[in-house]
């Protein structure tokens, strides 16, 4: 978490206390002025002068001890987060259970609020019924503003739960969910006020009262215009920001990028979907990366091969060529380099192979020691597969050429010939791999024998010549050789230089 960006404890403590005390102190005043102004009902017998000295009274009390009390539990909560360190799992859990329990604070003071001045009436009034109306108006006022609370202390401790939470998702819920969140908005944004103003009737206690509910009818009509409104604003963007973040994520990942990672930081289940797409989107990093690593082992053509056709021992012929590279004087070589050198001379002949045989379409098939099969014509046909080896073995001769600057004494010789081969995979159902068996194979492993006591180290067999079409002009004849495991002799070739086409 030490590439995150932290969030400031003390601005974090001024907003939540903010929230706190605006929420409070807007609900207790809407609560009190609606009693003692608005209510229909018989009241303010003794005048509005002990109201407001009560309502006072308990203001400067329960707001600085509902403060307190709130401040010790953040300060319980997050004392990881003024740490800057990883929280514990309990921690983890507190923190974001601090939305709820922080509205369940609230809901405390103003049930004190609800006891403190239904008692207040009865002393003040005498009236039992007026008791009663005062006790279930503070609830009302008590639940909304819980409701609140709740809300945009959600919404202001995001950024929080992110750090919390690290990228994972909470193993048990600690928040409610989005069902239940907007049957809250609903309850205490529409249901509450609604049920006030169906109250409203029995509050009266005769006609003349009845004719003076105009007033408790607008407030309580704009206090729940207003406070739905609130409450569906902040609930809709406590979850349609989750799923914007998500659909933008989707949309990468769509693209191929991989490097895609979803805050998480809502514990239920917004959370466990967030949670999910990272998951997600690491795994498919990971197939990625296997993918990479096994299309670098086997080549891209046959790693797409295996994707299309899956596991199996399958094969079938095909028309191709086969051209073996093998390191002249590697033994030698051994014997004047170290280690460390004869593998970087090695890792620079097969990066020459590789990007000589890559250009013309054609695959190394394996590396076996210091030398490398290469494959034109499998598993991907090729009509004109002898002409890309042909090209691709002249290729590689210069790049040695190069290679000699840097690496003295690096040379190789190449063998090349072409023929009907049986391609597949070859082993077990446990482990095989993808090549291809025949005579062509055998016949270039010879020539390469061959051609290390050739000038050109390039020596290629009629069957490729008689296939390249019109790259057969870059060949002449050497003669015939009775190769070991054939009963005639064959017409071998190499590449001609510029003055011998023009003579």
């Amino acid at each position: 978490m030490s590439n995150k960006t932290w969030v400031d404890r003390k601005r974090l403590d001024w907003r939540l206390g903010a929230i706190c005390t605006a929420a409070n102190l807007a609900g207790a005043v809407f609560v009190f002025v609606y009693l003692i102004a608005i209510a229909p009902g018989e009241r303010l017998r003794h005048g509005s002068g002990p109201d407001v000295i009560a309502f006072s009274v308990f203001a400067l009390c329960a707001f600085p001890l509902e403060g307190w009390w709130s401040q010790v539990s953040w300060n319980r909560a997050l004392g990881w987060l003024s740490d800057r360190r990883t929280p514990s799992a309990s921690e983890r859990d507190a923190t974001l259970r601090l939305p709820m329990r922080e509205a369940a604070r609230s809901s405390v003071a103003w049930a004190v609020a609800a006891v403190f001045f239904a008692l207040f009436s009865v002393v003040v009034d005498g009236i039992g019924g007026q008791a009663i109306r005062v006790a279930l108006t503070i609830v009302d006022g008590g639940l909304i503003t819980s409701a609140v609370v709740f809300l945009l202390f959600e919404r202001a401790l995001r950024p929080v739960f992110a750090h919390a939470l690290g990228g994972e998702s909470s193993r048990e819920v600690a928040s409610i969910g989005v069902r239940p969140r907007l049957l809250l908005a609903w309850a205490l944004g529409s249901a509450v006020p609604l049920f006030g103003l169906a109250a409203l009737p029995y509050a009266a206690t005769h006609a003349a009262v009845h004719r003076n509910i105009g007033g408790a009818v607008l407030a309580l009509s704009l206090v729940g215009l207003a406070v739905g409104l609130l409450m569906t604003m902040v609930t809709a963007r406590s979850v349609a920001d989750p799923l914007t973040t998500l659909r933008e994520a989707m949309v990468r990942i769509g693209d191929g990028q991989l490097d895609v990672t979803v805050p998480v930081d809502d514990g239920g289940e917004v959370g466990l979907l967030q949670h999910g797409v990272n998951q997600m989107v690491a795994g498919l990093r990971e197939r990625h990366r296997l993918a990479d690593l096994f299309g670098r082992q086997v080549g891209p053509e046959v790693a797409r091969l295996a994707l299309e056709q899956g596991s199996g021992l399958s094969s079938e012929q095909r028309s191709a060529t086969a051209m073996f590279v093998d390191l002249v004087g590697s033994t030698a070589l051994a014997e004047v380099l170290s280690p460390y050198q004869v593998v970087e001379t090695l890792n620079a002949l097969f990066h020459a192979v590789t990007g000589a045989v890559g250009a013309e379409g054609g695959w190394v098939n394996k590396f076996q020691g210091d030398g490398a099969l290469c494959v034109f014509g499998a598993p991907a046909a090729q009509p004109d597969h002898a002409a890309r080896a042909l090209r691709a073995a002249r290729s590689l001769r210069v790049r040695l050429g190069q290679l000699a600057v840097v690496h003295p004494g690096i040379d190789a010789a190449i063998g090349i010939s072409s023929g009907t081969v049986v391609a597949g995979n070859v082993g077990t159902e446990q482990r095989y791999e993808y090549t291809i068996i025949g005579g062509p194979v055998n016949e270039a492993a010879r020539l390469t024998d061959l051609a290390k006591a050739q000038p050109g180290r390039i020596v290629a067999s009629i069957a490729s010549i008689q296939r390249a079409g019109d790259e057969a002009v870059h060949w002449a004849s050497i003669g015939s050789v009775g190769l070991r495991g054939q009963s005639a002799p064959t017409a071998i070739y190499e590449p001609v230089s510029v003055d011998q086409r023009v003579l």
